[in-house]
């Protein structure tokens, strides 16, 4: 299975100790060198950039080959090179949280997971329980939508 990710899914389930999670389900992931560069940023969570500094060995950091193509100019460079990079390797999943790049992916015919696809997904496969994962997440800048995350929920439970 091929996975490419963007920044915010790295961000939050690392913010929540749940980054274990990605390696169980998908065994190995993609990010592009501008995800990597985010996830370094001094303005990145220090906890995000502390991961980042040494990455396990089930993340590769791989850029598209092609010219980098500028989708929208509301989306950095991470979502551009994330979607990108899916595209030109037929990735079977796009791990991204950003309403605009997940529209843009969508346009592209990729398939898409944000944070709480991942969680639920976990969840499933009983790597993690759901509503502890949520309520952490909402200690977080995450920007959480109830009707989502109960029609998730009703999925699950």
């Amino acid at each position: 299975m091929i996975v490419v990710a963007d920044t915010s899914p790295f961000n939050y389930l690392i913010l929540i100790d749940s980054i274990d999670v990605l390696p169980a389900l998908y065994q190995h992931v993609l990010v592009p060198h501008a995800v990597m560069d985010e996830m370094l940023s001094p303005f990145a969570p220090a906890k995000v950039r502390v991961w980042a500094q040494n990455p396990p060995d089930w993340l590769t950091t791989l850029s598209p080959s092609g010219a980098p193509t500028q989708f929208s100019a509301i989306l950095d460079a991470g979502e551009s090179q994330a979607i990108q990079l899916a595209e030109e390797i037929n990735a079977d999943w796009l791990l991204i949280d950003e309403s605009a790049g997940r529209r843009e992916a969508r346009k592209r015919g990729l398939k898409l997971l944000g944070t709480l696809g991942i969680l639920s997904e976990a969840h499933q496969n009983g790597f993690l329980d759901f509503t502890v994962a949520t309520n952490l997440l909402r200690q977080t800048n995450f920007r959480l939508s109830l009707k989502l995350l109960e029609e998730i929920k009703r999925g699950l439970f």
